[in-house]
């Protein structure tokens, strides 16, 4: 619900310039198919029925979430036209997401959910600002300031830095985390996230997809099957030696 919402409101405050997006301009709110009143409405709708849901669930949730809606925001008017700093809040809302969840079912917060969720969040953001860079390149300025700002070499250079990080902290935390097997043996389920992420970089720098993370991890039949490969090698290694 407060994803949904933060997406309302963004897309009200970008709807001009995402008119002028080959595939912005698609949304209902650019395209005039819903009215920027209603979708701000819809958008304290449910924000409030969210923060009630969450506190219902556990008050620190409740915390999260209302820290997660005023990160998105600030994302919204002020944090997205940062160059640099835009990436690192998008990462931070996943953790926020990935925080809100851990305290909704009371299970503690490894120090490795935020490093690899940051990093992960961070890896996705970067190929999309790549792929709006590549796909919009001399109408960038109509569509936000800061998309000028980043070149190809300079997000190539962080793919690099962060596409390693992701998977070094990964492997790290497969033999190091409190809460794996102590002999090791989620070191198998590396390879799947290596090939996911490389799968993932050949995607966006060759076929220019990275601009729709969601519909790259929807459609791609490679990828999916990593995912599932991933998931039930987790479960098998968890249920031998959890």
């Amino acid at each position: 619900m407060v994803s949904g919402a933060d997406y309302l409101v963004n897309d009200t405050k970008d709807r001009v310039a995402d008119g002028l997006h080959p595939r912005k301009r698609y949304r209902p709110i650019a395209a005039g198919l819903l009215s920027a009143n209603a979708a701000i409405a819809w958008a304290i709708a449910l924000w409030a029925v969210a923060i009630v849901a969450a506190y219902l669930l556990d008050p620190r949730t409740a915390l999260v979430v209302i820290g997660y809606i005023a990160l998105m925001n600030a994302y919204t008017f002020w944090l997205k036209f940062e160059v640099i700093l835009d990436v690192m809040v998008i990462a931070a809302g996943f953790v926020l997401r990935a925080m809100a969840g851990a305290y909704a079912i009371d299970v503690p917060i490894s120090p490795w959910l935020y490093v690899v969720t940051a990093l992960g969040a961070l890896f996705i953001a970067v190929t999309k600002r790549r792929a709006e860079v590549m796909l919009l390149e001399g109408a960038a300025p109509e569509h936000r300031s800061t998309l000028t700002l980043y070149t190809p070499a300079l997000l190539d250079q962080m793919t690099s830095m962060v596409t390693a990080s992701t998977i070094i902290a990964y492997a790290l935390y497969t033999f190091t985390a409190a809460n794996v097997p102590s002999n090791h043996t989620m070191m198998l389920t590396i390879p799947f996230v290596a090939y996911g992420i490389f799968r993932y970089l050949f995607l966006s720098l060759t076929r220019n997809e990275g601009g729709s993370p969601e519909e790259v991890l929807l459609k791609d039949v490679p990828l999916i099957l990593t995912v599932v490969g991933w998931v039930l090698t987790s479960m098998a290694v968890l249920a031998a030696y959890g």
